[in-house]
């Protein structure tokens, strides 16, 4: 009987026509949560609109689209790596630089030294407004890349979207594509470990 009893209850089904409710709390923070998300790309200033003295102290970019495993350097971080990757490019005369997924360095770079040539290579169209600076990248199709980026690159940073084996083979492909045959270095960034 007991277990009759356990049974029924299980088979009942509750019904409940009363609107779920957030609290004030869970309503703010869901409300700037959906804000940072409609950002528009059209509320950050092109790279070429980042050189001038007003905005030199702040670089903006798109919102970071965490599903996208998007998440933008702090300014330290970007400054540090694009001084690196500046540096570097006088050993090259005609220096091109591949910035796979990492749109923070390629507007730091090119505030930095608007003369560099510097190829973004992202999954994330919302960067197709840097125009042929902009070449749609997905770590899923390693090589499928317009032909005329195909070993002409002397400098190539990467920070793959995911740190598995496969992305990171995968990304590995794509290096292998872009770099110069006869001299290039690679800058492979990761996540840093807070443990």
């Amino acid at each position: 009987m007991e277990g009759e009893d356990e049974l029924r209850k299980q088979d009942t089904v509750v019904e409940d026509d009363d609107p779920l409710v957030l609290s004030s709390q869970a309503l703010a923070a869901l409300q700037e949560f959906l804000a940072d998300q409609n950002k528009t790309v059209a509320s950050t200033p092109p790279p070429s609109s980042l050189t001038g003295e007003e905005d030199s102290a702040k670089v903006e970019l798109v919102s970071e689209d965490w599903r996208l495993s998007q998440f933008w350097y702090e300014p330290e971080t970007a400054e540090t790596v694009a001084e690196e990757v500046v540096t570097l490019s006088s050993r090259f005369s005609g220096c091109r630089v591949a910035c796979i997924a990492c749109p923070t360095l390629y507007v730091y770079l090119k505030k930095k030294d608007p003369s560099l040539q510097v190829q973004l290579l992202e999954y994330d169209m919302r960067f197709e407004r840097y125009g042929s600076e902009f070449t749609f990248y997905d770590y899923n199709e390693p090589e499928d890349l317009p032909l005329q980026l195909k070993h002409c690159f002397h400098i190539i940073v990467a920070d793959p979207p995911y740190l598995s084996k496969e992305c990171l083979e995968r990304v590995t492909q794509t290096v292998s594509f872009l770099a110069s045959p006869v001299d290039s270095l690679l800058l492979l960034l990761t996540e840093r470990s807070s443990g």
